[in-house]
């Protein structure tokens, strides 16, 4: 098996393994009634992801693009489901981790704002929500996150976020998702970053939040299961593709040399955009 067929099954298994947990949650979406007009589709929303960003999606990314994609659309279509912080961290997490490494890197900003816009929302609120989190762990131990979310209070660093803690933990009907689990996940992670390394401990913080904001705690302990596995394999398909970079990069060096022996010099500058073809065709 070649760097690149290794590198692309790594990829595939990450998503595939994704999509076992979402057809399970796509189980749970209510029908829609036969009246209801103008439900959008996921058809819609593809079409109007590639009209905000109009240049291919690098191949190795394109399954985990289109998966998050489809993911924040059926939660978008789903009338129990609420946009809220935990899920914008989340959100915003899983598309920097998962799509670290991607070239040409200065897409990556646009591939997020189109996500975002294809839900008729705005990037900036994921991110500006996510950023509110992340100061929320600042300073807090596990067991001071855990109290504040059994009894949340007004913190200067989280805006009304307390209201919106109480809300999901008192509505019996909360859409419970994926990504607010790698939510609640990245909350723990800053917080502590050592807990979540032990499985045990892991295990302890993950049921007492499960127990004070309602939530499934088998399935979110097996959803976050899954996505630290993924994270796992994406960052050996990572380590693939920087292979294939250095290896196509020696070969391109090899016959520069070998063509014009004063031409390694100007075949050396233009690598970078040299690697950014490669790691979208590998």
């Amino acid at each position: 098996m070649t760097n690149n067929d290794q590198c692309k099954k790594l990829i595939l298994e990450c998503c595939l393994g994704k999509l076992v947990f979402k057809r399970d949650n796509i189980l749970t979406f209510p029908l829609m009634s036969p009246f209801v007009n103008k439900v959008r589709t996921v058809s819609d929303t593809k079409r109007d992801f590639y009209n905000q960003h109009t240049r291919p999606v690098n191949s190795i990314y394109r399954r985990f693009v289109e998966e998050l994609m489809v993911e924040m659309h059926l939660l978008s279509v789903n009338v129990d489901f609420r946009y809220d912080p935990i899920y914008a961290l989340g959100v915003a997490t899983s598309f920097d981790r998962f799509m670290q490494g991607y070239r040409p890197s200065q897409d990556q900003k646009s591939i997020f704002n189109a996500l975002c816009q294809s839900m008729g929302q705005e990037a900036q609120q994921y991110h500006k929500d996510a950023e509110l989190l992340r100061g929320l762990s600042v300073g807090k131990s596990t067991d001071e996150l855990i109290s504040w979310f059994s009894s949340p209070t007004p913190l200067d660093t989280a805006g009304d976020f307390h209201t919106t803690v109480a809300v999901i933990a008192d509505n019996p009907n909360f859409k419970y998702n994926r990504l607010f689990a790698i939510g609640l996940y990245t909350l723990l992670e800053q917080t502590d970053s050592e807990l979540v390394k032990d499985e045990k401990q892991l295990t302890e913080a993950l049921k007492q939040i499960a127990q004070v904001l309602n939530l499934p705690e088998e399935k979110l302990q097996k959803d976050l299961e899954l996505y630290r596995s993924n994270l796992e394999k994406m960052a050996q398909a990572q380590s693939v593709i920087k292979d294939v970079i250095k290896a196509e990069r020696k070969k391109r060096q090899q016959r520069a040399q070998a063509q014009a022996p004063g031409a390694t010099e100007s075949t050396e500058d233009s690598d970078e955009s040299q690697d950014e073809t490669s790691s979208s065709d590998a």
